[in-house]
């Protein structure tokens, strides 16, 4: 009787109906009916009463009744169309994706060919623009594509030093974004015997991760929303619209197990392809990898994740700042070069703007040899993005692979750079005492 009661009412109030298994179980002395709801793929699945049709998401703990915008990414996974892929009524025709293939050519140094649009999903074969292409093309028109950049004086939203809201194509906002967080943040460096070491206060390739991440995964159906770059003077916060896909709290979660779920898979593989991010979904891990690899890096200065109701943040914390506000360079070099007594350097050596000398933390009468401007030229990207490989340097610099692989092997049999994990996923450390790490 209580079966058919449950089932009875289940379909009374559920459209459409879920598939319910009712299995009777003992448990402690206790007959009790257990009721499994199998994953349904028709959704919004609707909840009546009183002559009212509700929908519930789920967040946290608890469950909410949808708004709007969690209506419609509802109802577009219950038809198994994403936001990104629906089909408008613009012409692709009327719009050019100029910047879009000079990006494409720069990053991977393969020629465009207008084909790649259709086959990337940002045109219809009937030569419509989806929403993903409207977010690409040179004259976005797209209202919620926008990022709002901040630098707030000290710790908290009071005055700001200076705010720029940009409304463009998701190439060049996440090009606004990464300048206005190199204009607005600093690099210390230290001398050492035989080269200079930079010292930043974030990982630039960190923060570029975690825009990417932000753009692609942001919920575009939010038309009020925008992604959010807060910078303070102890960390930098990047905010937008859009919870956990499967409803959950990030903060709940192991990062290193959080399954790949993209809201807008059209606009993730376009970013793939120009070589933004990997395919994997690993963005929150390499987050917090790039910037453990650091040599200034802190226990506790990892990149944080939380998700609220509608909303994902994203904070990096600035690695020369302490308790008692900004760490002074020499400090931090100390922290970092507790032994460069062993290495030997240059008694003429003199403080510098924004750096200090090995000399203030240690002497010895020998002095090892200075390396050339392409192996400093190495060690300056590999703090800057320690994942990048031989081929992209090579590019950066201006010389030929081979020059590089041999500047390599030069710096890693003097014991300043060595490499971990895999050629393809692996990093670069600079090791800072080698004579300690061999």
């Amino acid at each position: 009787a209580d079966a058919d009661f449950i089932s009875e009412m289940i379909k009374a109030r559920l459209d459409p109906v879920p598939e319910v298994q009712l299995i009777p179980i003992e448990h402690e002395g206790h007959t009790l009916l257990e009721v499994k709801v199998k994953a349904g793929t028709l959704t919004p699945y609707y909840y009546y009463q009183d002559g009212t049709r509700t929908a519930y998401v789920r967040v946290g703990n608890e469950s909410v009744e949808c708004n709007s915008q969690q209506l419609l990414s509802l109802v577009l996974k219950g038809t198994h169309m994403t936001w990104d892929s629906l089909p408008t009524q613009v012409n692709a025709s009327k719009h050019s994706f100029i910047i879009l293939a000079n990006t494409f050519h720069e990053q991977t140094h393969q020629e465009w060919n207008d084909k790649y649009l259709e086959s990337f999903g940002l045109v219809t074969p009937d030569g419509k623009l989806t929403n993903a292409g409207l977010l690409f093309v040179d004259n976005c028109t797209v209202f919620q594509s926008r990022i709002f950049c901040t630098r707030w004086t000290g710790l908290y939203k009071d005055d700001a030093i200076s705010s720029v809201e940009h409304r463009a194509n998701l190439v060049l906002l996440l090009k606004y974004g990464m300048d206005f967080f190199k204009n607005y943040t600093m690099s210390g460096w230290v001398k050492m015997p035989n080269y200079r070491l930079n010292l930043p206060d974030y990982s630039d390739r960190a923060i570029f991760e975690g825009l990417v991440n932000h753009l692609i995964h942001r919920d575009y159906t939010v038309m009020g929303g925008e992604v959010h770059i807060d910078i303070y003077d102890d960390r930098v916060e990047l905010v937008s619209p859009g919870a956990m896909l499967d409803g959950t709290q990030i903060q709940d979660r192991d990062i290193y197990k959080v399954p790949s779920m993209r809201r807008n898979p059209v606009i993730a593989d376009m970013f793939t392809q120009l070589d933004y991010m990997e395919k994997r979904g690993s963005g929150l891990r390499k987050m917090r990898e790039l910037t453990e690899k650091l040599p200034n890096f802190l226990p506790g200065k990892e990149p944080q994740y939380q998700t609220e109701a509608a909303s994902f943040y994203t904070t990096f914390y600035n690695l020369n700042w302490g308790e008692n506000g900004k760490t002074p360079v020499e400090e931090v070099a100390d922290r970092v070069n507790g032994s460069v007594e062993k290495f030997g350097v240059n008694e003429e050596s003199s403080v510098e703007k924004f750096g200090v000398n090995a000399d203030k933390l240690g002497n010895t009468s020998k002095t090892p040899k200075k390396i050339n401007k392409t192996a400093q030229k190495i060690i300056d990207l590999v703090i800057s993005d320690p994942s990048i490989t031989a081929d992209n340097m090579a590019n950066k610099v201006g010389v030929t692979k081979r020059a590089i692989e041999k500047n390599i092997k030069s710096l890693r049999d003097m014991g300043i750079l060595a490499h971990e994990g895999s050629d393809k996923a692996g990093y670069w450390r600079i090791v800072i005492n080698p004579q300690t790490e061999q």
